[in-house]
C-alpha cells in the first residue's frame, strides 16, 4: 500500500513539472509570438511602404542593371515592383530556355495575359535585353519562393536543339551571370546557378540535356 501511495505522489509530482514547464513554454511562446508579431510587421512596412503611391521610389527610364543591356519593357502585371536586396535576398540566377524565338519571347512577355517574364533574355548571336528590372520580382521560375530570391535568364532557343547554344550565347550569358553573382554576393556553384528544371515544384524541363553546364559555370568563374 506505501509503495503504491509512493507511486502515486511521483506521478503527481512528475505531471506537477510538467504542467509548470508546459505553462512557461506558453508564455515564452507568447512573449516570442508577440517580438515575431512586431519582427514580421516592421518587416512587412519595409517591404511595400515606399510602394505606396505617394512614396513610390523613382526608376530612370530605360535603365538597365547590367552595362550592355537593351531595354524593352516587360508589361507590368508580369512582375512585382520591389526594392531587391533590401526587401528580398538575392541568392539564385536561374537559367531558363525560351522554346521559340527571340522575338516571341519578347512579345509574350510583353503581354499582360501571359502572366510571366524573366529579368533577361540573350539572344543566340549574344545579344542581351532586359526586360524586368533586377529590384523587381520577375515572375519566371513558378515558384513563389524562387521569384522572390532569384534572377531568371532566359535563351534563345529550344532545349531539343544543341545547335540553339551557341558560342556567343554561352560567353554572353555566362558574363551577366557573372555580374550578378558580384553584384549580390552570389556563390558561383550548382546550388546558387540552376536550370528552371531544378526549381522546386515546376514541370518545366529548361535549359535541358544539350546546355553545357560545365561549360558555362567554367566560364561564369572565368568572367
Amino acid at each position: 500500500m506505501g509503495a503504491e501511495a509512493g507511486g502515486v505522489a511521483e506521478r503527481a509530482e512528475r505531471a506537477g513539472r510538467r504542467q509548470r514547464v508546459g505553462r512557461r513554454a506558453v508564455l515564452v511562446g507568447a512573449a516570442a509570438g508577440v517580438v515575431g508579431a512586431g519582427v514580421l510587421a516592421r518587416d512587412g512596412l519595409t517591404r511595400w511602404y515606399w510602394r505606396l503611391p505617394w512614396t513610390e521610389k523613382d526608376r530612370v527610364a530605360g535603365a538597365v542593371d547590367y552595362d550592355g543591356a537593351h531595354w524593352i519593357a516587360a508589361a507590368s502585371a508580369n512582375f512585382m515592383r520591389a526594392d531587391r536586396p533590401a526587401d528580398y535576398v538575392i541568392d539564385r540566377v536561374v537559367v531558363h530556355v525560351t522554346q521559340g524565338s527571340y522575338g516571341s519571347a519578347v512579345k509574350v512577355f510583353q503581354d499582360p495575359g501571359h502572366e510571366a517574364a524573366a529579368h533577361y533574355i540573350v539572344r543566340k548571336d549574344g545579344h542581351v535585353t532586359q526586360m524586368v528590372r533586377e529590384p523587381d520580382v520577375a515572375y519566371h521560375a513558378g515558384n513563389w519562393g524562387y521569384n522572390l530570391r532569384s534572377v531568371g535568364i532566359e535563351h534563345e532557343g529550344f532545349v531539343e536543339h544543341a545547335s540553339s547554344f551557341t558560342d556567343e550565347m554561352y560567353a554572353a550569358s555566362a558574363r551577366l551571370t557573372a555580374a550578378i553573382c558580384r553584384r549580390y554576393g552570389i556563390p558561383v556553384d550548382r546550388e546558387h546557378v540552376v536550370g528552371h528544371v531544378e526549381v522546386p515544384g515546376t514541370d518545366h524541363t529548361d535549359p535541358g540535356s544539350h546546355w553545357d553546364w560545365d561549360r558555362y559555370m567554367r566560364l561564369v568563374r572565368t568572367a
